[in-house]
């Protein structure tokens, strides 16, 4: 069972990341799974229509922080200590899902692995693995 649902995670990152504009949405979570979307728009775009690699490196680094709030709650200081992705192909399209499931977790670290793909498509763009530091003490228990 999920310890935060999608709804709960996307009132989280509206609240805490305000100033960010054209946000991605939490489009589904289960026990170690996180699935989000991206609407792109002109700003997530390099010449030719491609996703940019920056985009998708930052779905996929939300994704990845999603997937681990479904073990470990709303957990604000769980923060990427790793992130190696690999584009494997063009991304263009209009909408870019990135799909975060959890390999391992353990008490310090969380690792993920994440597709990018357009929605819609059989084949990722680009494929992420993801490490996450979780926290000794929950937020607020210091």
């Amino acid at each position: 069972m999920t310890k935060m649902t999608a709804e709960e995670a996307n009132t989280f990152l509206k609240g805490a990341f305000e100033t960010q504009d054209n946000r991605s949405e939490v489009v589904s979570m289960e026990d170690g799974r996180a699935v989000m979307r991206l609407v792109a728009n002109s700003s997530h775009l390099r010449p030719g229509g491609y996703i940019s690699g920056p985009t998708q490196m930052a779905l996929v680094d939300s994704a990845a922080y999603m997937a681990v709030m479904t073990k470990t709650g709303h957990e604000p200081m769980t923060v990427t200590s790793n992130l190696s992705i690999n584009f494997l192909r063009p991304c263009i399209g209009d909408v870019v899902v990135a799909d975060a499931r959890i390999m391992k977790i353990g008490q310090a670290l969380a690792v993920m692995d994440v597709d990018v793909r357009i929605e819609g498509a059989e084949k990722p763009s680009s494929h992420a693995v993801v490490t996450y530091a979780i926290p000794r003490q929950p937020s607020g228990m210091a």
